[in-house]
């Protein structure tokens, strides 16, 4: 038997489920459409008649299914169509990847967002415990250096351009 979560992460599941929801309720009929067709080219059921298809194709125009007539025996316009096909496939695909690219970059503002806070939050409990154990007289193992650095707010742009001259040279 599964253990119960806590209250807090199953309304954080809820809250991901509904937002989920929210943005597949808010994407266009082109979106949808793009999404549909994607997912349906992504799929075996795709491969598989494709593979029926052309196979077929290809059986007919060379004559080894006789019952049928031929009427692409230099198989042009199984390519033309091939060919055709790929343009749309791979622009619904692309349609697909900038919206789940957006999606991705909204996430990443909100995960950044969340670290940020985090990040305040967790200064200002070190700052909190390290008033206490002086209040206290408690002595720790920990370097009043380091503690002194960890109650300092590292403002993010700070950390963005570190990040940037570091990757520059």
């Amino acid at each position: 038997m599964a253990q119960p979560i806590s209250a807090v992460l199953d309304r954080n599941i809820n809250a991901l489920i509904q937002r989920r929801a929210a943005e597949q309720g808010t994407m266009s009929l082109q979106e949808r459409i793009a999404e549909a067709m994607t997912n349906f080219a992504g799929s075996m059921l795709f491969v598989y008649l494709h593979a029926i298809v052309f196979s077929l194709w290809i059986l007919v125009n060379v004559g080894w299914l006789p019952m049928l007539p031929a009427f692409d025996p230099s198989l042009v316009i199984l390519a033309m169509v091939a060919s055709v096909e790929a343009i749309f496939i791979s622009t619904f695909v692309l349609i697909s990847q900038n919206r789940m690219a957006a999606v991705d970059d909204r996430r990443a503002d909100l995960s950044l967002q969340i670290s940020l806070l985090n990040e305040h939050e967790t200064t200002k409990l070190i700052a909190m415990v390290s008033a206490i154990t002086d209040k206290l007289g408690i002595e720790t193992e920990v370097d009043q250096q380091e503690i002194d650095e960890m109650k300092q707010n590292v403002p993010p742009e700070v950390v963005m351009e570190e990040i940037e001259r570091q990757r520059d040279h």
